[in-house]
């Protein structure tokens, strides 16, 4: 039998517009296998904020981690995950690959058919520091259509409505460091989304050097489709395992 110190602890980073309740069916799927789970509440105000407080998640668990961001989440693993020794493997769903340099913003526009960004609506917010910046919000009315189209009417209204707002800066903040450069990734492609072009998500991941899989999903799949990111989770624990996951790169 394996020693429980030597599985590894799956810890989950939401993006954009979400909280960490939208992986509720992942993390059901995931714990009826007896896969110890962790949710992060992602604070949606920086970029480089948002990483070092995962970073500090991570070094509260003991025992080697599978890292799994949705969408926006995805930047800041990228982030937070860089040199450290627990994370094992990244999986990146719906989500952003993003190089040095590169903002998330950035990415979301260099390909044709994401309808996210007119949905949104601004909303002037006090800083820290002072003066003013931005938060972001989809409107009610435009949620479900470009977010989570394949979600039953009655669930995306309590996700629009419980969203949380993410701010303009976070998503122009550049990348500073890439993750997936040394431990190895999976990506899992919504080729429905609305949000976040196919076409992004497979050049982001072929760039990375990805496990790439596909599913027939809108933006919001860790609340449609549990089962397919659960399973692509369940890839990156089983390759874990392995000791040579390093030569998976």
């Amino acid at each position: 039998m394996s020693n429980p110190a030597d599985t590894p602890t799956v810890v989950l980073v939401h993006g954009a517009f979400a909280d960490s309740s939208s992986w509720n069916g992942v993390i059901r799927d995931l714990a009826g296998d007896g896969h110890r789970v962790v949710a992060v509440a992602n604070p949606l105000r920086g970029l480089h904020d948002d990483a070092a407080y995962v970073r500090s998640v991570l070094d509260g668990v003991t025992g080697p981690i599978v890292l799994v961001g949705h969408s926006y989440g995805g930047s800041v693993m990228s982030e937070a995950a860089d040199g450290h020794p627990g994370v094992r493997a990244l999986v990146y769903v719906a989500s952003f690959i993003l190089e040095p340099r590169e903002s998330t913003s950035q990415l979301a526009a260099q390909f044709p058919g994401a309808q996210l960004g007119a949905a949104l609506d601004t909303v002037p917010i006090p800083l820290p520091g002072g003066g003013t910046g931005s938060d972001l919000s989809i409107r009610p009315e435009e949620f479900r259509k470009v977010f989570a189209a394949d979600v039953p009417e009655d669930v995306a209204d309590l996700m629009a409505a419980t969203q949380r707002p993410i701010t303009s800066a976070a998503l122009e903040e550049p990348a500073t460091t890439a993750a997936w450069k040394t431990i190895p990734s999976w990506n899992l492609v919504t080729t429905d989304d609305l949000a976040i072009p196919a076409a992004s998500m497979r050049f982001m991941g072929e760039r990375a050097g990805a496990h790439t899989v596909e599913v027939t999903a809108s933006h919001a799949v860790t609340v449609s489709r549990p089962d397919a990111v659960a399973a692509l989770i369940r890839d990156a624990v089983r390759a874990t395992a392995s000791p040579d996951v390093q030569q998976l790169r």
